[in-house]
């Protein structure tokens, strides 16, 4: 399960920026001080090959890495929206929401979503320390 990394260093005044890790996420946030999310980025895969799903308020979509693999679980959903559905269960309820709402969006529209990237490459601050 997704749990906060605290004592982020935070840049600009009126967002902050938070960090949710498990072992198959690592989920950063930022958001207004109102809690409105301003942008995220989903990151997934092993360590050399990660790949990110990131979305910003403006501008939508874009994928860094190969997209994640369309399966359709028992439930008949997304296995990746299901995978991280269960991590995402002690997430705020509000921050919840909007990122189930982004990733149906997502999954509507994948098809389109361009790939910025061939891998992910995280900034300084998002590295484990």
């Amino acid at each position: 399960m997704l749990r906060e990394i605290e004592g982020l260093r935070q840049d600009e005044p009126a967002l902050r920026r938070r960090w949710f890790h498990d072992d198959d996420f690592d989920l950063f946030v930022w958001q207004h001080e109102d809690g409105r999310v301003t942008a995220f980025e989903l990151c997934y895969g092993a360590s050399g090959s990660e790949c990110a799903l990131v979305w910003r308020q403006g501008e939508g979509f874009y994928h860094d890495g190969p997209p994640p693999q369309t399966a359709v679980g028992a439930s008949g959903n997304d296995v990746f929206r299901e995978r991280f559905t269960a991590a995402a269960v002690q997430l705020p309820l509000s921050l919840r929401d909007t990122l189930d709402q982004r990733l149906a969006e997502y999954l509507a529209t994948r098809d389109r979503v361009t790939t910025r990237r061939k891998r992910f490459r995280r900034a300084d601050w998002q590295e484990a320390g």
